[in-house]
């Protein structure tokens, strides 16, 4: 069983200075292998760093109450010498319910990037994830985060940036043509994602096309 893929985390002790990733999927992900969050994992882990890459439960009809209590069980169980969340779709939207709540474990992650986070009235659209809806405003993140999305957006059509970014006070990276970075838009592979988890500091660029 590869080390994204395990239950068993405390096993799976860090070396000293080996940095710890959360990679958090998002609605009817099932965690297919040409999504960028798979190529992460993978790319991650072959460079000797730990990598938890859950299955959060029934994806396609998620729980918000459950999938806060599974992010909570692996929060709790990330080490290392850094501690990064990077969460796509309603992932994204996951951590600033947690944000928002004061979740534990939240506070003590080093670096978070949201990727592509739909907008209030999307999931209010939508019966299954009507749930995960947003409401609280004026919340404070816990950590330095980044935002990025397309300018394309279905699931965001009143712009990442002036939904999320602008009130949330985060710096957000708008790719043009991106869609909602997803298989679909041909975001397999994606070195720029690997780039900002090894250096906080590297900008967040499109896939080469």
């Amino acid at each position: 069983m590869s080390t994204y893929d395990t239950d068993d985390l405390a096993s799976d002790a860090p070396a000293p200075g080996r940095r710890s990733f959360l990679i958090l999927h998002g609605w009817q992900n099932h965690r297919p292998e040409g999504h960028w969050q798979h190529w992460l994992a993978g790319r991650l882990g072959e460079l000797g760093q730990h990598v938890v890459y859950p299955q959060l439960p029934d994806a396609d009809d998620p729980d918000l109450e459950v999938w806060l209590a599974e992010l909570a069980r692996h929060l709790d169980a990330l080490r290392g010498s850094e501690r990064v969340v990077v969460a796509h779709s309603l992932g994204a939207v996951l951590w600033l319910h947690a944000a928002a709540r004061g979740l534990p474990g939240a506070v003590g992650v080093d670096r978070v990037l949201l990727v592509a986070p739909p907008s209030a009235s999307v999931l209010a659209g939508l019966p299954e994830i009507a749930g995960f809806t947003l409401t609280e405003k004026g919340f404070t993140l816990p950590g330095p985060t980044r935002l990025v999305a397309g300018d394309d957006d279905p699931y965001c059509p009143e712009g990442a940036d002036a939904v999320y970014g602008d009130p949330l006070g985060v710096p957000a990276r708008i790719l043009p043509g991106a869609g909602h970075l997803g298989m679909d838009a041909g975001y397999g592979p994606w070195p720029s994602v690997l780039e900002w988890c090894l250096d906080g500091t590297a900008p967040l660029t499109a896939r080469a096309s």
